[in-house]
């Protein structure tokens, strides 16, 4: 499945930026959908994750409050509004597919992944 994420740029901090990730349009709805970072030299972190109907969501620890998730009801595709940027969320963010209808924060629970987009902070 080929995921197709957008929506990075630079920003300045405090500013807010939008992300869309969408899948070929005959892909299945029913699986959750999450977002990942990689930030330089650094290992690829879980940000948020949503569920198939969208009623259930996570956040890692350091977005709670600032990130939100969400997704178009009945497809595959799936949103995270940043607000409250920091210089230390400036990374590639990278959407991705779960096998199943809900998953967790763990790389693993996602086979499928999108080619990243570039969110550049600065301060």
């Amino acid at each position: 499945v080929q995921l197709q994420a957008s929506g990075g740029g630079l920003v300045q901090a405090g500013g807010s930026l939008r992300l869309s990730c969408a899948a070929p349009r005959r892909t299945s709805s029913n699986n959750a959908m999450g977002w990942f970072r990689q930030g330089s030299q650094k290992e690829r972190e879980f940000v948020a994750s949503i569920s198939w109907n969208g009623g259930t969501t996570l956040y890692a620890d350091n977005v709670q409050g600032r990130f939100t998730i969400s997704r178009e009801f009945g497809k595959s595709t799936v949103y995270l509004q940043m607000n409250s940027l920091k210089p230390e969320d400036t990374a590639v963010y990278y959407c991705a597919r779960s096998r199943g209808s809900y998953a967790g924060r763990g790389l693993t629970d996602y086979p499928y992944w999108g080619q990243g987009t570039l969110v550049t902070v600065s301060s």
